[in-house]
């Protein structure tokens, strides 16, 4: 199976692509990673759209696209760019096309680009399982193409370039019919159109595979590289990004999973996250993402290549690993807190890793982000841990503590080898890549009770923790590896963004029992402080897993960033259903503003707020619609009754302080 998918594994290396010229800013090649993002303002506000406009290149946007659902919009687009140009303004636009082709081809003899979504541009959807054989699915092939080429010619004839973007979500019948709702199925769909454009002589293009799964997505992008390559076409540039990636810090992990991901493995020419938030506010969550490759090669240490790859890159598969106590088997990944920066943990203090303590009633509540482990380092907790929760110790320390069932040490590599006085249920065994040693690798073998944390101080670090997992897989060794990350100098949308794409790029493969992350600031912090950093780190913790779809903690939002199409407002209606249903644990919720981004574009929630109408939502079960033309103030309320008919609404709980 060829496993190839990106220059290297353990170099940091941008793929190689052709040039293609997008007005006065070439994307690819040797050229910077892009930023972009889109406009929310109705296309026929020239003047709105134009401010809005240059906010966003205030922010940090290179490429503005702007969504052209018909032709009057395609032409008003026109207005827009002169009104641009004439403030001093040369930033190439895109235009968004769905479902019209004759808006396509109008933008496209004025805009600098136009993106069409193979899964609409040609197709209407209607959810319907079609056979085909070999005779009948060429003849949609020659459908296609009979469709497409006149806007490829008018492209080539104007130097316009053209984004074909698949979108998880909005695969047509045709391609889920033949390749079903795969990664494979988006790729083989934008090669159609790819091959078309090979075909007229046309190579201006960059290729997107977006997804709201972090997984299929990153899979997705993977394929295509590889297929690109195996069929002998252009490497074309790629444009990343998570679709309906939500709104505040779960928007951001999310999108920094899945295009942090690929960053990291040199895949990618332009991002584009997508938040249910001000298009403004996107710029900087992409060139912070962006910005943390610009020195990435320099300053990385080196890391041997990799001679066995033993995952499958396309499709996920969680390592297989032995089960010592709670960690690996079967079970969710798990979340340490590290309180080893704190002196003296009082009852009071374990809020902050999600166990809150009452004293009126003298016990505990655990809230659904309730960390599994906290590290305490050299500092032993001097009361009862409530139910559930277990303490890891430094070895040292804990050989001298008063030792409970739920207490366990941390060995170092050395330790472990050395000394035959451990834990008769859990041991916890701290190593880098060079602690991998075949000895220590030969013991963890035939030892029922170890887990692995892993940790790394190289710039490259995700790309080396994955080489730690790859030599534990490659040597059969299914001990449980816990993976340990912590940051410097750092702020906290850095340590955020770094901690998504370090810990999530490699749950996305499978790889990670559990996860610890800690942050180095000033030793002298005040203990507030601290609790709230762990506070933010067991929230991120958690965050992560969910993005990564390993371990679900909370509601799942999958909402649309808004556009000119939207037909309410998105920020506004998403925090009110938000907070009405953030206690459904493991339900995921899709909010799109238009039916251009739903049903399809909600993937696999389990339930869909879509806007049909000025103050019209249609409400979904899944992709099937069961409430049609619902008023917006009673919309919400309908919501929870569906819900409540599945039996999968619980009243919320106030929890005891």
């Amino acid at each position: 199976m060829n496993k190839n998918y990106c220059p290297s594994l353990t170099e940091y290396k941008r793929r190689k692509t052709r040039v293609v010229n997008i007005g006065v800013i070439p994307m690819g090649g040797d050229h910077p990673i892009r930023v972009q993002s889109m406009t929310t303002v109705d296309t026929m506000d020239t003047m709105g759209s134009v401010e809005q406009c240059i906010r966003m290149i205030e922010a940090g946007c290179e490429y503005i696209r702007i969504t052209a659902p018909s032709i009057k919009e395609a032409e008003n687009l026109k207005n827009i760019k002169e009104e641009l140009h004439k403030r001093g303004y040369s930033v190439p636009l895109v235009a968004d096309i769905h479902f019209t082709p004759n808006a396509a081809e109008v933008a496209a003899r004025i805009v600098e680009k136009v993106r069409v979504n193979p899964g609409n541009y040609a197709d209407k959807k209607k959810f319907e399982v079609i056979e085909y054989n070999d005779e009948t699915y060429q003849a949609e092939l020659n459908r296609i193409r009979e469709r497409f080429v006149p806007l490829v010619r008018i492209c080539k004839e104007h130097g316009t370039a053209m984004r074909i973007g698949t979108n998880h979500g909005s695969l047509s019948d045709r391609i889920l019919s033949r390749y079903g709702d795969t990664p494979l199925g988006m790729v083989e769909s934008a090669l159609e159109f790819i091959r078309i454009c090979e075909d007229e002589g046309y190579y201006n293009l960059v290729i997107s595979m977006k997804a709201s799964n972090t997984q299929v997505m990153v899979q997705a992008y993977r394929l295509l590289v590889q297929k690109l390559d195996e069929e002998g076409l252009q490497p074309y540039p790629l444009h990343l990004g998570v679709t309906e990636a939500g709104e505040a810090e779960d928007g951001r992990i999310k999108s920094a999973v899945g295009i942090g991901t690929l960053l990291e493995d040199g895949l990618g020419d332009t991002v584009r996250v997508s938040l249910t938030e001000a298009p403004e506010a996107e710029a900087p969550v992409a060139k912070a993402l962006i910005d943390r490759y610009t020195h990435r090669a320099e300053k990385a240490q080196p890391i041997k290549p990799i001679c066995n790859v033993p995952i499958d890159p396309f499709q996920y598969h969680r390592r297989e690993t032995i089960e010592v106590e709670n960690l690996g088997g079967q079970n969710v990944p798990r979340v340490i807190a590290d309180l080893s920066r704190l002196t003296d943990v009082q009852y009071a203090d374990l809020k902050c890793v999600g166990h809150l303590y009452s004293m009126l009633l003298d016990k505990f509540n655990m809230n659904d982000l309730g960390a599994d482990y906290i590290y305490t380092g050299d500092n032993p907790i001097t009361f009862m841990l409530p139910n559930g929760l277990k303490e890891i110790l430094n070895y040292t320390s804990w050989l001298k503590a008063d030792r409970s069932e739920h207490s366990h040490p941390l060995l170092t590599a050395e330790q472990y080898l050395a000394n035959s006085e451990r834990d008769h249920k859990l041991n916890f065994i701290l190593a880098t890549i060079s602690d991998l040693t075949s000895e220590l690798l030969e013991q963890l073998k035939t030892d029922g009770t170890a887990v692995l944390m892993l940790q790394t101080t190289n710039e490259h670090a995700m790309p080396e923790l994955r080489k730690c997992f790859f030599r534990v897989m490659n040597n059969n060794v299914q001990v449980p590896c816990i993976i340990k990350r912590a940051y410097g100098q750092l702020t906290s949308d850095e340590v955020q963004l770094y901690a998504s794409t370090d810990v999530g790029g490699l749950l996305i493969d499978g790889l990670g029992d559990g996860v610890m992350l800690g942050i180095e600031l000033l030793p002298d912090q005040e203990k507030g402080a601290w609790l709230q950093t762990i506070d933010v780190l067991n929230k991120l913790s958690f965050g992560i897993l969910q993005a990564a779809r390993t371990r679900m903690s909370k509601t799942e939002y999958i909402s649309c960033p808004s556009c000119g199409r939207t037909l309410f407002d998105l920020q506004e209606t998403t925090a009110m259903i938000r907070k009405r249903t953030d206690h459904l644990k493991g339900v995921k919720i899709g909010i799109m503003g238009c039916i251009v981004n739903g049903p399809g574009e909600m993937a696999d929630a389990d339930y869909g707020y879509v806007g049909v109408g000025k103050d019209k939502i249609a409400l979904y079960r899944g992709q099937t619609v069961v409430k049609k033309s619902v008023p917006a103030d009673r919309a919400v309320d309908e919501l929870i009754e569906l819900i409540r008919e599945d039996a999968r609404w619980i009243e919320p709980v106030q929890m005891e302080e």
